[in-house]
């Protein structure tokens, strides 16, 4: 007889995400009511559309009506976003079926098992290594929805280690996403934003090793302090009833992991392949599963059927996420936004310009999660403002990395974000609750770095 699948949405989890969402579209449905429409002209360069700075103007409409603020997320399957939003629903299903099938089959613990023994006593170093690892695949390769499928197999380590599926988070989500933003050379965020404005291509990178030698060590300490709270006293541990159901349920698919890597790595790195890399990585799960399932001579279509309906409802909760920023842009919020924002900018000193251009992507991230779309959006008016207000292009990039990369670890309204977490035992609620004040920390010297790349005049220009 099948076991449920342990890769399921709880119905606590997706009430709480439901409600937190809801709340946000009614507040994204408010505000276009209360901020006049208006539009920058966009033209097209290397076949991007851009914003043209200076040519903003208000336009009628605006005050998108009440009931489509709750048939937004029906809409977004066919609005602007759809082959994204679909291609992300059909990933998380087959990534949700794959993994329901290898835990039927299994074969995995024996790998895990091995690698603990190997372990021994060394294993915060490994909790280290691993960290850098991913940390490593946001800052060089710009990787972040790709590392989804790796996120079961970080948390499954992690409670083989004695650990809970929030040290297991941190080291895979947490520390993919803090170095997507503490960034060498993302080609998503540095590598466009420096182009946008202009700059030598990943130009100012050892001030940028600076920043993410400090993210690192400060993400490390933090997840270091709470394994071992856990380990001293479990109870300690805020998932601690809904893990110990869960322990031994999944392992390491080592064929999988390495296929998944090669296609992480490889993407970046060949134009023609990164379009196809969360259908690939997709596909080598779902193949491996398969394999495995059939192998163990269990029942492989029951098995998948089962991961797809525990994953079914984050579905919904992508396309409620997307609809966020699907009501502003069809109210015509966005871009009087950023043209009141920008005109705050060319009003204020050096040191406060740097930092207001942080607070504007920060408050952009919450309603475009790519970092290419936001690029195009903010650089074409941040970059000649920097230039009006006396700090350096470099200096709004950086402000942009910041602003971009951190929240995509916080923030509801990220499809990844609720994707991993909806791949474990933890809610949004205690994940909230718990790298908070990680966060704040992050945030308070994000600010000091902008500071003191004010302040030396982070060039070339």
């Amino acid at each position: 007889m099948l076991q449920d699948s342990s890769i399921k949405i709880g119905k606590r989890t997706f009430i709480s995400a439901v409600i937190i969402l809801g709340c946000l579209m009614i507040i994204a449905g408010v505000l276009t009511h209360l901020v006049p429409a208006g539009r920058f002209e966009r033209e097209f360069v290397d076949g991007r559309e851009i914003v043209v700075p200076g040519t903003f103007k208000q336009v009628a409409g605006g005050g998108y009506p009440v009931w489509r603020w709750f048939t937004a997320p029906f809409e977004v399957l066919w609005g602007p976003d759809r082959v994204m939003v679909i291609s992300v629903i059909l990933f998380i299903l087959i990534i949700g079926g794959s993994f329901s099938v290898l835990e039927q089959s299994g074969v995995l613990a024996a790998a895990i098992t091995r690698i603990v023994s190997a372990v021994g006593h060394r294993k915060y170093l490994l909790l280290s290594l691993i960290t850098l690892f991913f940390m490593l695949f946001g800052s060089l390769l710009g990787i972040l929805e790709e590392i989804v499928p790796l996120v079961p197999l970080a948390v499954a380590l992690a409670w083989s280690l004695g650990w809970d599926s929030l040290t297991g988070l941190g080291m895979s989500l947490l520390a993919t996403g803090f170095g997507f933003s503490a960034a060498l050379t993302n080609p998503f965020t540095i590598g466009v934003a420096q182009r946008l404005a202009e700059l030598p291509a990943f130009s100012g990178i050892g001030f940028r090793a600076i920043v993410f030698v400090l993210i690192y060590i400060i993400l490390v300490v933090f997840l270091v302090r709470h394994a071992k709270k856990v380990e001293k006293n479990p109870e300690a541990s805020l998932v601690l009833n809904v893990d110990s159901a869960k322990r031994g349920s999944l392992g390491w698919f080592t064929f999988c992991l390495l296929g998944v890597i090669a296609v992480i790595v490889a993407a970046p790195l060949i134009p023609e392949l990164s379009d196809y890399t969360m259908p690939l990585v997709a596909l080598l799960f779902f193949v491996g599963a398969i394999g495995a399932g059939l192998l163990s001579g269990k029942g492989v279509l029951r098995a998948f059927g089962k991961g797809v309906l525990g994953i079914l409802p984050g579905m919904f909760l992508i396309m409620m996420a997307m609809s966020v920023k699907f009501i502003i842009s069809q109210g015509g919020v966005m871009d009087t936004l950023l043209f009141y924002a920008a005109g705050a900018i060319s009003r204020t000193s050096p040191a406060g310009a740097a930092i207001l251009t942080y607070i504007v992507v920060l408050v952009l991230e919450f309603y475009i999660g790519s970092a290419t779309a936001k690029a195009f959006l903010v650089m074409p008016i941040l970059a000649p403002l920097a230039d009006l207000v006396g700090i350096t292009r470099q200096v709004s990039v950086l402000a942009f990395a910041f602003g971009d990369g951190f929240t995509n670890v916080l923030y509801p309204t990220n499809p990844m974000l609720l994707i991993a977490l909806g791949l474990t035992v933890v809610s949004y609620p205690k994940w909230l609750r718990w790298t908070i004040g990680l966060q704040l920390v992050v945030t308070v010297l994000s600010v000091l770095l902008l500071l003191a790349a004010v302040a030396i005049n982070l060039g070339p220009f």
